[in-house]
């Protein structure tokens, strides 16, 4: 009897292990959509959980195309050791990535290497009034130092700092190509940031401070023509926002509560 128990283990036993090294990387992307609550997913999946590539791309809907929003296909590489709580992921993106992107840690906390991605600046819309508006374009780059991360009771902390450098920025509003090339300067501390925003070329100058708390953006700041350029951008101005009282120039108050 305990031969047979013994047998019927290891049976069962060597049938999950098959099961776990040929996973479809197509259940990854199952995975994707759950955590981020239908919002993303990962497109043209192909290989297993372990070693695969696919792109990242929106999830609008189950029959709808899934549409890339990142450029280029990423490629991941996950130790088998990941199933003893010892996590090790290599992420790699010749398009997006400025390096391959390593994370190491266990189960509930990790450390990702710095690194730099690119994004589309198109995608800024999507976060609403008055970005939908200003339609901006332009080439956006995040990068971070080692960043920590760590999950506990469903909570994602992060601490580092991430920096989100805006290039060449331009709008649908205003014939001013570019307006400007800013930077967005973020510390992190748990689930909250401290962001300070900053000029550093062009016509159109922006600043301000904030920060971010469990995911409520609170910001204070303001947008200004540079000397010389108030004439061609004094409508965009007038569309931002209102002018700050006591103003000599024609600043605006950013405001985001």
């Amino acid at each position: 009897m305990k031969r047979s128990m013994l047998w019927l283990l290891t049976v069962l036993l060597s049938a999950l292990l098959t099961l776990a090294v040929f996973l479809p990387a197509s259940w990854l992307g199952t995975l994707v959509e759950q955590q981020s609550g239908g919002r993303l997913t990962l497109g043209d999946a192909q290989g297993t959980l372990w070693r695969g590539s696919a792109f990242i791309g929106g999830a609008p809907g189950k029959n709808s195309a899934v549409t890339p929003l990142l450029p280029g296909r990423f490629s991941w590489s996950i130790s088998p050791l990941a199933l003893l709580g010892m996590v090790e992921v290599q992420l790699a993106n010749s398009v997006s990535l400025a390096q391959p992107l390593t994370v190491k840690g266990s189960w509930t906390h990790w450390q990702l290497s710095p690194s730099a991605l690119l994004l589309p600046a198109t995608g800024l819309s999507g976060l609403g009034a008055p970005l939908n508006t200003i339609a901006p374009s332009g080439v956006m780059r995040l990068s971070w130092s080692t960043l920590e991360l760590a999950l506990a009771e469903r909570q994602l902390t992060v601490q580092g700092r991430t920096t989100l450098e805006m290039r060449e920025m331009a709008s649908r509003l205003s014939s001013v190509r570019p307006l400007g090339s800013y930077q967005l300067a973020l510390d992190w501390q748990g689930q909250s940031a401290a962001l300070t925003l900053a000029s550093t070329s062009g016509p159109l100058l922006l600043s301000g401070k904030g920060s971010l708390d469990h995911g409520r953006l609170q910001f204070s700041g303001q947008a200004e023509a540079a000397r010389g350029s108030e004439e061609a951008l004094a409508n965009l101005l007038n569309l931002l926002g209102q002018r700050k009282p006591n103003s000599e120039r024609n600043i605006i108050a950013l405001e985001f509560h």
